[in-house]
């Protein structure tokens, strides 16, 4: 009776016996998926490595054992024989001036590429002149440019902000120009009928439906221009995290090199996981609209 009793108080407050336990299980179980396999598969990685490197198959310039790296990266933390990290500067701040040059390149192109993408989806006449010259630096990879930046610019930040901008703009161009070229005819076409003008009708109908995919083309912007840092600090890129890739690469010491290529590829990671946020709360009808 007692356990008639309680299954039906809970059947009433809106439940089945036992299904909050089957929903936490179930959330565990995607957390662990969703966190485990990752580090499975670094783990695996790392493991992979250290005995290809302890085999002897290739010699410690090519393949440097785990140790090894370890102590470089301890090296690029600290104070060693007089020597502040690599080059006179730790690890965190050649990655902060890299991430300041990414940041600055990906707001300029970004924002450039949103409005052009705005113009060139909502006027026939500006996409037809202007998609050509789109798809000309698109196809272009950054080495092509950066060396004539380089003469017109010189050696500084500006042309690695150039570079890192022009890298970013074509992708945020492209989806934004299709994005408002696939907006719903049916909601434009209703609110003009209601009256709306034409700067309502983009503001409050088609930049709405085109913000998906944006997002989609800013996150593709900001890998393209992160995956341009090494050939952007090239020439002065010290500090630098690319920098400090190519300053190690020609002297054959791949420990730095890989921490270096390490450094890039967490913090791309932590850069698309935050903009995978952003976008989550700024487009929340994603997927369901």
């Amino acid at each position: 009776m007692t356990l008639f009793v309680d299954i039906t108080a809970d059947e009433e407050r809106g439940g089945q016996p036992g299904a909050e336990k089957t929903d936490t299980r179930s959330r565990w179980r995607t957390i662990a998926l969703q966190v485990g396999l990752p580090l499975l598969s670094l783990v695996l990685f790392l493991v992979v490595w250290q005995l290809i490197a302890i085999s002897g198959v290739w010699t410690e310039t090519f393949v440097p054992r785990l140790g090894t790296v370890w102590q470089a990266f301890v090296d690029m933390s600290t104070t060693h024989d007089g020597v502040i990290g690599y080059a006179g500067y730790y690890w965190w701040e050649h990655l902060y001036m890299t991430l300041r040059r990414v940041l600055l390149g990906v707001v300029i192109g970004v924002a450039a590429g949103v409005l052009l993408g705005l113009v060139m989806g909502s006027i026939p006449w500006v996409r037809r002149l202007l998609e050509p010259w789109l798809t000309f630096l698109r196809a272009l990879p950054p080495l092509a440019y950066f060396f004539l930046l380089v003469i017109w610019l010189g050696i500084d930040e500006a042309p690695k902000v150039t570079l890192l901008a022009l890298a970013a703009l074509p992708p945020a161009a492209v989806a934004t120009t299709a994005a408002v070229g696939a907006a719903p005819v049916a909601l434009v076409e209703a609110a003009r009928a209601l009256g709306a003008s034409r700067r309502e009708v983009i503001t409050d109908v088609v930049v709405p439906a085109a913000l998906p995919e944006t997002f989609t083309g800013i996150r593709l912007s900001v890998g393209i221009a992160y995956s341009s840092v090494v050939a952007a600090e090239l020439f002065n890129g010290i500090p630098g995290i690319g920098g400090v890739v190519k300053d190690a690469s020609n002297y054959n010491n791949t420990p730095v090199v890989l921490v270096g290529i390490a450094l890039i590829g967490l913090s791309g990671l932590i850069i698309d996981a935050v903009l995978r946020v952003i976008e989550h709360r700024t487009v929340p009808w994603r997927g369901k609209a």
